[in-house]
């Protein structure tokens, strides 16, 4: 599935992968936060030891930064977009759409929402743009 970035993105994944040495796949401009799409396997480069990397990506992009590793399958990408909520299982159906049906634990499911539905948006934000899936349901 390709990708459209806009300029603005563009830039951020070059400054991001000039710090890093790792080329996001994409890159999400919310306002004062950035999310980058990690190839899968490079998460370790990306963050850094101890997060320095990813400090000093936010001192010099001046905006918070928060990664995501992709995954081979829809059903991995969306756990880790999840990420850090711990996530029992999914569920990918094809009946009304392509729909991630998420288990997570109950102690987790506000880490999954985020504050004011940050987290799920950026996680069906991004599952909509790389697997087709057009919804993420938290059961």
């Amino acid at each position: 599935m390709r990708v459209e970035l806009s300029d603005e993105a563009r830039r951020y994944i070059a400054q991001f992968d000039e710090l890093t040495d790792v080329t996001p796949k994409d890159c999400l401009v919310e306002g004062d936060r950035l999310v980058f799409l990690i190839p899968a396997g490079q998460m370790a480069e990306a963050i850094g030891q101890a997060g320095e990397t990813v400090k000093e990506a936010e001192d010099r992009l001046g905006k918070t930064v928060e990664l995501v590793e992709d995954a081979d399958t829809p059903a991995a990408f969306v756990e880790s977009a999840l990420a850090p909520a711990a996530v029992r299982g999914v569920t990918i159906s094809e009946q009304d759409g392509r729909v991630a049906y998420v288990e997570v634990a109950e102690a987790d499911r506000g880490v999954a929402i985020g504050a004011e539905g940050q987290n799920i948006e950026t996680a069906r934000k991004l599952a909509k743009r790389h697997y087709d899936v057009d919804d993420i349901q938290l059961t």
